[in-house]
């Protein structure tokens, strides 16, 4: 008896290029190609979206393979659409030259539509602390208008208490460290930008956010003009004298003038100015620091050599 031949099943194209889940999503959710154009930003979305080395790499695959994972987009009542999730490809498809991109569309509430945003954007390896900030803030307050239509057991600072920890849960930070992020949005612009270069540390900006504008402006000039970057100790007297309505120009720049123990000169360097010139795998590692200390001593070992050449 002759054995039957088993016919091989071979998998989908599709199959061989998506994983399991995208298609789950695909196949769950309506696909279509909407119009750039028609497509508009999130209200004050706090998430940047730069033209650098990723976004070059983004444009040369969308360009070879199209949008494999669609954007998620609302329906705007004039016919166009609010993007929710995707800015940074749709950014890419308007570099590759593209006018539609692959879209999800959703019917969702201001709130619905804040919180997707957030959740959808937050879980990025390289992330702000001004964007986690403003994140944080949107979706808290997001929440917290859900709260007061759905929850009426809970009062509003129970509610603002018990939202602040499921975010932090979410993302690995305690409730607290939450209302910390959400502080920095008190920082005026210049000085949110020196945290996120890290020439501010993350608690000093803290403790600083509880100054007034004109005193915030005062440290950023010490900052600018002086290199003095705040410690969390002086930062915490500021924002006492703050309080209690002693602080002036002078005081503040009387403290800042005072040495810190760990205190040290440093070289400023502006990221644009030298971020290209760093490989990405050094990016990736997180070695920069180090990768610059070594061409340093490269570059001076080659001026010894040199020297060394025209004394002969």
């Amino acid at each position: 008896m002759k054995e039957q031949k088993q016919e091989m099943k071979l998998p989908k194209l599709d199959d061989l290029f998506t994983s399991q889940a995208q298609r789950d999503y695909e196949n769950a959710e309506k696909v279509e190609y909407i119009d750039i154009d028609k497509i508009t930003d999130f209200p004050n979305h706090p998430f940047q979206v730069k033209c650098d080395e990723k976004m070059e790499n983004m444009v040369k695959s969308i360009k070879e393979y199209g949008v494999i994972m669609p954007v998620i987009v609302r329906p705007k009542e004039n016919g166009t659409y609010e993007m929710i999730s995707g800015h940074r490809r749709k950014k890419a498809c308007e570099l590759a030259g593209l006018k539609e991109i692959k879209s999800i569309v959703k019917e969702l509430t201001d709130d619905e539509a804040t919180i997707l945003m957030v959740d959808s954007n937050i879980q990025r390896e390289e992330i702000l602390p001004s964007e986690k900030a403003f994140a944080y803030k949107m979706k808290l307050e997001a929440m917290k208008h859900q709260g007061i239509r759905n929850d009426l057991t809970l009062s509003p600072l129970d509610t603002k208490l018990d939202n602040a920890k499921s975010i932090g849960e979410e993302n690995g930070d305690g409730r607290a460290q939450v209302f910390r992020y959400i502080r920095l949005t008190y920082l005026i612009p210049e000085l949110l930008e020196q945290v996120d270069l890290k020439r501010i540390a993350f608690r000093p900006a803290v403790e600083l956010s509880y100054l007034s504008e004109d005193n915030q402006y005062v440290v950023l000039n010490k900052l600018e003009y002086d290199e003095v970057s705040p410690s969390l100790s002086q930062a915490i007297v500021l924002k006492k004298m703050q309080q209690e309505g002693t602080i002036t120009e002078e005081k503040i720049e009387e403290l800042l003038d005072k040495e810190k123990p760990n205190q040290k000169e440093f070289i400023k360097i502006h990221n644009e100015k030298i971020e290209k010139y760093i490989p990405t795998k050094v990016k990736e590692t997180g070695n920069v620091e180090d990768f610059i200390i070594l061409c340093v001593q490269e570059h001076n070992k080659r001026e010894k050599l040199k020297q060394q050449r025209d004394i002969r």
